[in-house]
C-alpha cells in the first residue's frame, strides 16, 4: 500500500510540474543585478536612491511586463527589441512596463564607477564632431532635452536609420526603438532618466544639478560599443 501511494504521489507531482512549466518559461524577464555596488556612483547618484531605483522601480516593470505573457504570448519568444518596434499593436501595459524595463537596463550599463569610465572611441568621437560640432555641443543639446521634458521621461543620444547621431527625448517609459508616429526612431546609445524618482531624494527639485552631475558617472566604454554595434 505504502509503495502504492508513493507511485501515485510521484505521478502526481510529475504532473504538477508539467502543467507549471509552460507558466516558468513564459515569464522569461528578469531583473539583472546592477553591474556595480548600489554606492559605486557615489557623490554624484546616491546609495539609496540607486536601490530604490533598481530594486523598487525597475523591478516592478518587470514583473508586470511578465503579467503580460499570457495575454500576449509571442512576447516571450522574441527580443525585448523586437517587441518594442511593434509596441503599437500591444497593449498599454506592454508599452509602458517593457519599454522601463529595456530603459533602465541601458541606463545601469551606461553609467560605471571611478575608473571604468573610459572615453569616446575614436569612431564615436569622430561622429559626434561631425554630427554636432564637438562633445561639448552635443552634451549642450543633451542637456536641453533632458531639461526640457516636461514631467517624467527621458533624453536620449541615438543612431538614427541612416547611421547618423541624433538626441531626442520621449515622454513618460517610451524610447527611440518604438513605432510611435511622435517618436523619432533609432537605436539608443545612451540614455538619461530624468523622472523625479531617479534623483530627488538627493537633489529635490534641482533637475539641472541632476543632469550636470549625471556627465560624471557616464560609461563611455559601453556607449562607445553600442555605437559600434548600431553602424554595423
Amino acid at each position: 500500500m505504502h509503495i502504492a501511494t508513493s507511485a501515485r504521489l510521484s505521478r502526481f507531482a510529475v504532473a504538477f510540474a508539467a502543467t507549471c512549466l509552460p507558466v516558468l518559461a513564459a515569464a522569461q524577464f528578469s531583473l539583472a543585478p546592477l553591474p556595480y555596488p548600489a554606492d559605486a556612483l557615489e557623490p554624484h547618484i546616491d546609495k539609496m536612491t540607486m536601490e530604490i531605483h533598481h530594486g523598487r522601480h525597475h523591478g516592478a516593470a518587470v514583473n508586470g511586463l511578465n503579467a503580460q505573457v499570457k495575454t500576449f504570448p509571442e512576447i516571450a519568444n522574441q527580443s525585448l527589441e523586437a517587441t518594442l518596434g511593434q509596441v503599437s499593436k500591444y497593449g498599454a501595459a506592454v508599452r509602458n512596463n517593457g519599454g522601463s524595463h529595456y530603459n533602465h537596463d541601458l541606463f545601469w550599463k551606461v553609467m560605471a564607477p571611478e575608473g571604468q569610465r573610459g572615453k569616446p572611441s575614436a569612431a564615436l568621437d569622430a561622429a559626434i564632431t561631425g554630427n554636432f560640432g564637438s562633445l561639448d555641443e552635443m552634451k549642450k543639446r543633451f542637456d536641453q532635452a533632458a531639461l526640457g521634458r516636461f514631467g517624467s521621461g527621458w533624453a536620449w543620444l541615438i543612431v538614427t536609420p541612416e547611421k547618423k547621431l541624433a538626441v531626442t527625448s520621449t515622454p513618460n517609459q517610451d524610447n527611440p526603438l518604438m513605432d510611435l508616429p511622435e517618436i523619432q526612431r533609432g537605436t539608443p546609445i545612451l540614455g538619461l532618466d530624468v523622472w523625479e524618482h531617479a534623483y530627488y531624494l538627493k537633489y529635490q527639485n534641482k533637475r539641472a544639478d541632476y543632469v550636470t552631475q549625471w556627465w560624471n558617472v557616464v560609461n563611455w566604454n559601453e556607449v562607445s560599443r553600442r555605437y559600434e554595434a548600431a553602424t554595423k
